[in-house]
């Protein structure tokens, strides 16, 4: 029940101030599809490409760790007939251990990606809510609208014209790009 009042608020918002338009004298309403402009603006581009880049880097390490502990396992399996006990015994536990150590280190691999992602997300949508109130101010709107609108016309859209503003100062100056670690 609390997640659906919360979707609902902005569509309150939006109905409040449609009742109270005959006081007022015209009123601006603008939607603005966040997701879309968060996937499209030059700085999520730059964010997704770097993230990406990251995420390759640390994966072709682990598939190299991987690689050397197949070969492990079938050095093991090949010689096995020939090894004493004792020799089968430490390449078993050199082994489990290869596999107790890769999977711990995918685990913070991918413990380390979410983080870094999730921190990297939250300064561009910062970013972008800042951008979006400078193009609202700019453009004379009463009100922006975005999560928990069902519907809005195109002509209320005003995702276009933000990533328009945005990808055009993109020549003057490159867009934010994450830090890197």
């Amino acid at each position: 029940m609390r997640s659906s009042f919360k979707t609902m608020v902005p569509a309150m918002v939006a109905v409040a101030a449609l009742m109270a338009a005959p006081a007022m004298a015209e009123i601006k309403i603008g939607f603005l599809d966040f997701g879309r402009l968060m996937d499209e603006s030059p700085q999520g581009k730059a964010l997704i490409e770097s993230l990406r880049s990251e995420a390759a880097a640390k994966q072709r390490e682990l598939q190299t760790a991987a690689a050397s502990l197949q070969t492990k396992r079938d050095k093991l399996a090949k010689d096995r007939a020939t090894m004493t006990p004792d020799q089968i015994s430490r390449a078993e536990k050199d082994v489990r251990d290869g596999e107790r150590d890769l999977a711990r280190r995918q685990s913070e691999v991918n413990d380390d990606f979410n983080a870094r992602r999730n921190e990297e997300m939250g300064k561009l949508q910062r970013t972008l809510i800042e951008e979006v109130r400078n193009y609202s101010k700019s453009q004379n709107f009463d009100l922006v609208v975005t999560d928990g609108v069902i519907y809005a016309t195109p002509a209320l859209d005003i995702t276009p014209g933000v990533l328009a503003g945005m990808q055009s100062r993109t020549g003057a100056a490159a867009p934010a790009k994450p830090a890197t670690r």
